[in-house]
């Protein structure tokens, strides 16, 4: 047995002791109470003379009762009386001796009131410590003074010093750990928190109610737990969805809250999210009537008329930060050098609970991998990381594509590898060379692809991601747009939160959609389209990834967007060369052929989408018929996409085919 556990086992031995003197005492005074009324010794054939017990020089968790619940003297030995209900076999009968009354071997407030020193009427009242706080409760509430007085099973428990979360909580709160140690920028911001539950903190009649945004939901909670251990709190959390909309459960609820987090003690986390009227009016009277210290968590602050006390948004690690953190996390995991550390830095922005459990990962792998090194596994675990929260948002797409598959003009493919370099040199040119402190904003890199639909712009996104190790999350500006004012940004602003993990190359999709020439502001909705379109470039330009839009039609386009947008790439039309370059790409090695034709399939102008579609419908038809691949199928299968495009073929694209 350890020091601690001896001293543990001591205080104990010491509280059960007391407890158990204590009960002597209260009962001793019964005894007394029914040898007067009988003229009789007491059962144990002693005298009636109440011994005073010695207080004892330790504080017994009965001392604790009695100081965080303010209890009279009174009050405590009532408490003590319904202990012994549960702790003494001999109380019924001494309790029945006492009262004249064999049915009643049970503690009343009669009883007490006529055998326990300083009696007072209100300390069973409903606002009164006992039952206010639910540490005596009565069997029968429509009859107070002979009513059975039973102890609440957690109060006896943490009388007996065996202290749990009570279990009518339990499914509805969860207990939260701080870490074993946070960024500094964290720190602060739990400081921060700590010092709101302060009175100085919050002003003597503000309620000790303090907040948390941003961030993600595990990162605002390992910071108010942080600040919960700074003040001797333990942490427990719970959604505001459980906060009961019912007035009368809702007050059932704070109250047997604010007990335990005497009792443990402990402050209160409660998680905000989308909430409707109702269950956002029961959160706002479940937080007004906090006596307790409580800490409301939200992505964004909530708007009420109540003072929100002491708010706190989760900060943004710096470089320096994350490098210590992505150190200590893979410190005994894996042997990363510094280079590829800081790459690992510039690409991912993982808050520290991500960090930790892609370091796990790794640990997990690491001797089941006999190719990949630590530093591909430790990149690859921050891509998993990185994707949550992302999939639900757009479509990822796993980039399979090579320079090789990309069929496009030396020109513009020099501008898609300049980008590249943008992008993998950023922590060079950013942090060590300095340009972040002197340019500070637009940092981001940001393209544009413009050109007709099926030309190549989401082939070379995908070509772009395979090569700087990332995913391809495609995001279709159309659904993003809502007709609602100010929807449309906090869908844009989901995206974005969520892609700032890093990991992926976010494509956005049918940019026609939300650009345009920029309208005159004639109403509100004008107005807000011009703001939207501002949010979403501000939003790009500040992305640590590669953000990229399409087009159809670039001359739709404000030139004044075009400038915030650091590379514009055009997609032309395919000419009859390239379109056979695709055609013989497309078309695998292994595919049964017979006097198939490249340079007579290139005569249909189409562009590289409806190629790929023509030659896997072709294929079909072949495969169907059972015979291989010929021109006649492709013909069949051109008829058709030429149907989708509302084109008619023409003698001169098919001339010669069969």
């Amino acid at each position: 047995m350890d020091t601690h556990d001896e001293q543990r086992t001591s205080g104990a031995d010491t509280g059960d002791s007391a407890l158990t003197a204590g009960i002597r005492r209260v009962l001793a005074r019964v005894d007394a109470h029914a040898a007067r009324a009988t003229g009789q010794r007491t059962m144990e054939g002693r005298a009636t003379t109440v011994v005073p017990v010695p207080v004892p020089a330790t504080p017994t968790p009965l001392d604790a009762l009695v100081a965080l619940f303010g209890l009279t003297p009174f009050e405590r030995d009532l408490v003590l009386l319904t202990a012994a209900d549960e702790l003494d076999p001999t109380t019924g009968a001494r309790c029945a001796a006492a009262a004249g009354d064999p049915q009643r071997s049970y503690p009343t407030f009669s009883l007490a009131l006529a055998t326990l020193g300083e009696p007072h009427w209100s300390a069973l009242t409903p606002v009164a410590p006992l039952r206010r706080w639910r540490i005596v409760e009565l069997e029968d509430e429509t009859r107070l003074t002979v009513s059975r007085l039973r102890l609440d099973e957690r109060v006896l428990h943490f009388l007996l010093d065996s202290p749990y979360l009570d279990t009518r909580l339990h499914g509805r709160l969860r207990r939260t750990t701080p870490p074993a140690a946070l960024p500094p920028s964290y720190d602060l911001a739990a400081s921060r928190l700590a010092a709101g539950w302060t009175e100085e903190g919050r002003g003597p009649d503000a309620p000790p109610v303090v907040e948390v945004t941003g961030g993600d939901p595990r990162s605002r909670a390992e910071i108010a737990a942080a600040a919960a251990a700074r003040c001797g709190l333990g942490l427990y959390g719970m959604n505001a969805e459980d906060v009961p909309t019912d007035p009368v459960e809702r007050d059932r609820l704070a109250r047997l809250w604010q007990r335990e987090a005497i009792l443990l003690p402990a402050a209160l986390l409660v998680e905000a999210g989308d909430l409707d009227r109702d269950q956002r009016a029961a959160t706002e009277a479940f937080l007004g009537g906090a006596a307790v210290p409580l800490v409301v968590s939200s992505e964004d602050p909530l708007s009420s008329g109540r003072p929100h006390g002491t708010r706190v948004t989760v900060p943004a690690l710096d470089d320096d930060e994350q490098l210590a953190l992505w150190a200590d996390a893979f410190e005994g995991v894996a042997d990363l050098a510094d280079g590829e550390l800081r790459s690992l830095v510039a690409q991912f922005q993982l808050p520290p609970h991500i960090v930790r459990a892609a370091a796990a990962a790794v640990g997990r792998r690491l001797p089941d991998e006999d190719e990949a090194d630590a530093a591909e596994l430790t990149w690859r675990a921050g891509l998993d990381e990185a994707r949550i929260g992302m999939d639900e948002l757009g479509r990822r797409i796993e980039p399979r594509a090579g320079w090789d598959d990309l069929v496009l003009h030396e020109r513009q493919r020099a501008v898609l590898r300049e980008i590249v370099a943008h992008v993998r040199q950023r922590s060079k040119v950013h942090q060590e060379w300095g340009f972040a402190a002197t340019l500070r904003r637009g940092l981001g890199v940001t393209a544009l692809f413009a050109g007709g639909s099926g030309t190549g712009k989401t082939l070379a996104a995908e070509v772009m991601a395979k090569e700087l190790g990332l995913d391809l999350f495609v995001v279709d500006l159309s659904q993003v747009v809502s007709k609602y004012i100010g929807e449309t940004e906090k869908n844009l602003r989901r995206v974005f939160d969520a892609a700032e993990r890093g990991g992926a190359l976010l494509l956005f999709d049918e940019a026609d959609a939300l650009f345009g020439k920029r309208s005159e502001v004639k109403d509100s909705h004008d107005r807000y389209a011009n703001l939207e379109v501002s949010y979403l470039l501000m939003r790009m330009e500040a992305y640590r990834g590669l953000a990229v839009l399409t087009t159809n039609m670039k001359q739709a386009l404000d030139t004044a967007f075009l400038r915030r947008i650091r590379f514009v790439v055009d997609f032309p039309f395919p000419a009859e060369c390239e379109r056979a370059e695709i055609w013989r790409r497309v078309l695998p090695p292994q595919a049964p052929l017979k006097d198939i034709e490249p340079d007579l399939l290139a005569r249909l102008t189409v562009a590289g989408g409806s190629i790929r579609n023509i030659a896997l419908s072709g294929a079909f038809l072949a495969a169907e018929e059972g015979d291989r691949l010929q021109m006649r199928h492709m013909l069949a299968a051109a008829r058709t996409e030429y149907l989708k495009l509302e084109r008619s073929l023409t003698p001169a694209e098919v001339r010669g085919w069969v």
